[in-house]
């Protein structure tokens, strides 16, 4: 992972082992900004303050191998990003006005995407993961997930019961609450469509009956203009001197046909004319019979204006056109049988809320039996983890309990709550020793025991998750002499079925690493490439004595370091 501008650190690579590796330096020399490169580029959320004062952008890259059938792999594929050599190639740049790039095999891609991968690659534990797990409701999601299928599979049939029994339950709240209002509504609709009804109007029709409107209005001008047209075309009968269309084409007809065979093209000219004769014959035709069949009646008229203004009304009321009322009506019609079968549904919906009931305390039940076995393994592994841990009388219990509620589901005889994760309420109770009441961890222990209990709880959770990564920020701070001896040993044994990096304050951690990394600062408060070093030999027992004693050149912290590492490697 190389790191620039991020926080102290200028230009960094850090080289992560596959087993154990431990990341230790002086307070603040930006041990933790190990920790938040990772998070970043495991979609984190970008924060604008952590770009080095003076620099433009931070730029964290990161090469992680990931097996080519793996589900993040198959994720990463999905989203555009290729595999170098088995391995994905990620970064994130975090501009210093708060923009946030990230790109995946070579792709850009949404943050969220890395935020996807990061379920499958690494499990984050901190002293932040602490303060949740101090709150019961982050505990009841801790058990589960160690729980795994035991309690995942009765959680997903409860939940869809849990969703539908909510939707039936809100439906029928609507319909009891709102019987008012709908029942206006059904009123109302009957109203409109009794009215629509009454007129029955037909689709179109305001458009025709428009036209013949207009026509029957104008019905004397119509038919004056009509006569006289037909006169100007074919003749007057009172006044057979006249001269008309029809005569005077006639005759030029006439004068061509006979000297057409002379000429084509004066034989094409004069069919032209014989055509032009044809039309206005049919025009004169048609005028006369448009004429003739016109129908003055103001009788009619008045039936029209009367229907037209029928129509008017319901336009006003229930759409533009006769064509957006009868829409309205047939909206209308089907929304009242909707309302008109408040009762059956009623009936209905109130059957299928108590078989979803009903469903639902079996589910809660199985849901709760699954979680009380898997509290009783969770809590003999945690017992076990805390006896390493030089706490050897420590009891952890887990208990799941319920409240009783005279609105929930009934379970076994008692009416108790419920909420989408179940009817239980899981806390983590511990007895620091023979004799002590058992009492929630964040009251039960003191400082350096919690962080233990805390300890041995992440770990136990580890053993569970399925990723190859496991981060974790100072969980041992508080924890000192034997205990810290035994928190190596076990990150240790941990390290041997998958990758470990461990930040730490704590000499006896550090000596179980596998690799060792140093994070300094040079003399102008900065983090360089030099600044994360790979320590070794010498130069590894040096930093254990610092860690010791604060003193790098002391006899004694030398000789103890010296011993931590033999007995690291002893047990290895």
């Amino acid at each position: 992972m190389r790191i620039r501008s991020l926080g102290v650190i200028d230009d960094a690579v850090v080289e992560l082992s596959p087993g154990f590796t431990a990341v230790t330096g002086e307070t603040g020399a930006g041990k933790t900004m190990v920790v938040t490169s990772l998070g970043l580029l495991l979609g984190g959320r970008a924060d604008p303050a952590l770009v080095r004062i003076g620099a433009k952008s931070a730029v964290v890259e990161g090469r992680i191998t990931v097996p080519s059938d793996a589900a993040a792999a198959v994720r990463a594929e999905e989203a555009g990003a290729e595999l170098d050599d088995g391995a994905l190639l990620v970064s994130r740049t975090i501009s210093a006005e708060g923009r946030s790039r990230a790109h995946l095999g070579g792709r850009s891609v949404p943050v969220g995407v890395l935020s996807e991968l990061a379920d499958d690659l690494i499990a984050v534990h901190g002293q932040s993961d602490q303060q949740g797990l101090l709150k019961p409701a982050r505990q009841r999601g801790a058990l589960d997930r160690y729980a795994g299928e035991a309690v995942a599979v009765p959680l997903d049939k409860y939940a869809a019961a849990y969703r539908r029994l909510r939707a039936v339950a809100t439906e029928l709240d609507e319909i009891t609450t709102r019987a008012r209002e709908r029942a206006q509504e059904a009123d109302m609709l009957r109203f409109g469509l009794e009215e629509i009804a009454a007129v029955e109007p037909r689709a179109g029709e305001d458009t025709e009956l428009a036209a013949e409107a207009e026509r029957l209005g104008h019905a004397e001008a119509l038919a004056s203009a009509a006569t006289l047209a037909h006169a100007a075309l074919a003749g007057n009968p009172e006044d057979p001197e006249g001269v008309d269309a029809t005569t005077l084409v006639a005759g030029a007809h006439r004068a061509l046909e006979a000297v057409r065979s002379h000429d084509p093209a004066l034989a094409v000219l004069a069919g032209r004319i014989g055509e032009i004769g044809i039309l206005l014959s049919d025009v004169a035709g048609e005028l006369a019979g448009y004429a003739d069949d016109l129908d003055a009646d103001p009788l009619r008229l008045a039936a029209v204006e009367e229907r037209r203004a029928a129509l008017t009304q319901l336009t006003r009321k229930y759409g533009e056109d006769v064509g957006a009322v009868l829409s309205w009506a047939e909206d209308g019609s089907a929304r009242l049988v909707e309302l008109e079968g408040d009762d059956d549904r009623l009936a209905g919906l109130t059957a299928e809320r108590d078989a979803l009931s009903a469903e639902l305390s079996g589910l809660a039940r199985a849901l709760t039996e699954a979680r009380v076995e898997a509290a009783s393994r969770f809590a003999a592994a945690v017992t076990e983890e805390l006896a390493s841990l030089a706490m050897p009388h420590a009891r952890v219990t887990i208990d799941v309990r319920q409240t009783d509620d005279p609105d929930g589901v009934e379970i076994d005889g008692r009416t108790v709550a419920y909420g989408p994760a179940g009817v239980d309420e899981v806390e983590l109770l511990l007895a620091p020793h023979p004799g002590a009441p058992a009492r929630p961890i964040a009251k039960g222990a003191s400082g350096g025991e919690l962080s233990r209990v805390m300890l041995a709880v992440e770990v136990v959770f580890a053993g569970t998750d399925p990723v190859p990564t496991y981060l974790f920020d100072e969980v041992d701070a508080g924890v000192g002499g034997k205990a810290a001896v035994e928190i190596g040993r076990r990150l240790a044994r941990l390290a041997k079925s998958a990758q470990v990096v461990v930040v730490t304050h704590l000499p006896q951690v550090a000596a179980f690493a596998d690799r060792q990394l140093l994070v300094e600062k040079t003399n102008d408060g900065s983090v360089t490439r030099s600044g994360v070093q790979v320590l070794e030999g010498e130069d590894r027992v040096r930093e254990l004595s610092r860690m010791l004693a604060g003193q790098e050149d002391s006899e004694t912290a030398r000789a103890h370091a010296e011993e931590l590492l033999a007995a690291a490697r002893g047990d290895g």
